[in-house]
């Protein structure tokens, strides 16, 4: 397996290390619930250098971006983070990743660690076939990641830096340095709670965790796994690439429809437009439990003795204390408060269609 600049040091704080997609990862360091409640409640700190980063520089970098993601980047400003997808020609999700726009021609993709090398290969494919003036370089491996998430959350990263966090708006990022390393930070995060992305050179990524868990003792900051972001991300309603989208999903059959802009020509439009006309099939919903056990992932679901679809996520939700789930149903079926079952074992358990997402934290203007 694959070790992230960290590994060394989840080791020595007694973590659960498991294969994430061929990435030795910390699932957990005390359990998911607590370190799930301590996100909402006050910060965790997670490793996420298994994360992909594509650097996109020159006179048509802005070309190349527009051609191969479906989001219309034309009014991006240089600061700014922009979420699109990559699809295939047959309009298939390749990835769900986000755009930093750095400068006028230069960009940088943070992509999901599983598609990485799949990015990689569709977006220099695009480059070759349009010739666009640009140029590639994967940066992944010299690349350090970490996810500072909760309400405590700036409060500690404040005390690393000169920067006036507060100035810093959702989806945005800036470029300065953390406790005297360089670094990128943005407002952004995985979880549904208010939070920062930090990136800096993997070979002084450790010393900027060491820092953060440094100052966020007296915050309640605790270390998390990739438990944790599973339930944290699921109660926010966000997709895990693999899982609930794969390359046999649209955009337009899951909550990505508001990235896809049909007044530009981008990979894999055609196929869009063709399923737009057509309509969809089938629709991703959430799903609250009102009988017993959790719907997991590949679960059959039906509605009274029809089989109508499949489990894509499901897990016990720590904060609303109840088990949800994310699922692909015909799209008759779909409306909010059908009554469904869910296939769990030998029996099927009450289940109800709910909106997406489960959870949305109270924000001071609230």
């Amino acid at each position: 397996m694959k070790k992230t600049p960290l590994y060394e040091k989840h080791v020595a704080l007694n973590a659960k290390i498991i294969d994430f997609g061929g990435w030795a990862m910390p699932v957990q360091y005390t359990n998911v619930i607590d370190e799930h409640k301590t996100t909402r409640n006050a910060a965790t700190l997670f490793d996420i250098c298994h994360m992909g980063e594509i650097e996109v520089r020159g006179p048509q970098a802005s070309d190349l971006l527009q051609f191969a993601l479906t989001r219309n980047l034309q009014k991006q400003e240089i600061g700014q983070i922009k979420l699109s997808a990559l699809l295939t020609d047959d309009g298939g999700i390749i990835d769900d990743l986000t755009v930093y726009k750095l400068a006028q021609d230069y960009y940088m993709l943070v992509t999901n660690a599983s598609t990485c090398a799949r990015d990689w290969e569709r977006i220099n494919a695009l480059h070759k076939a349009k010739g666009f003036d640009c140029t590639l370089e994967n940066i992944s491996d010299n690349t350090g990641k970490l996810d500072l998430q909760g309400p405590c959350a700036q409060e500690i990263l404040s005390r690393l830096t000169h920067y006036d966090l507060n100035s810093l708006a959702y989806y945005h990022f800036v470029e300065l340095k953390v406790s005297g390393q360089p670094a990128i930070i943005s407002r952004s995060g995985y979880t549904g709670e208010d939070g920062f992305e930090i990136y800096s050179p993997a070979a002084i990524i450790g010393n900027v965790w060491d820092r953060i868990m440094k100052e966020g003792v007296n915050f309640g900051l605790k270390p998390a796994g990739l438990g944790a972001r599973d339930t944290l991300r699921l109660e926010a309603g966000m997709l895990l690439n693999g899982q609930d989208i794969t390359e046999s999903v649209s955009p337009l059959e899951v909550p990505y429809s508001w990235l896809v802009d049909f007044d530009k020509e981008f990979a894999g439009a055609a196929a869009l437009r063709a399923l737009k006309l057509s309509g969809i099939k089938k629709k991703m919903v959430g799903l609250e439990m009102t009988g017993r056990g959790i719907a997991r992932h590949g679960y059959k679901v039906f509605h009274q003795d029809k089989e109508i679809g499949i489990v894509t996520s499901g897990t016990f939700a720590p904060t609303l204390n109840k088990a949800i789930g994310l699922a692909f149903v015909d799209v008759q079926y779909s409306a909010p408060d059908t009554g469904i079952s869910i296939a769990v074992r030998d029996s099927r358990s009450a289940a109800k269609i709910v909106k997406i997402p489960f959870y949305k934290r109270l924000k001071a203007e609230d």
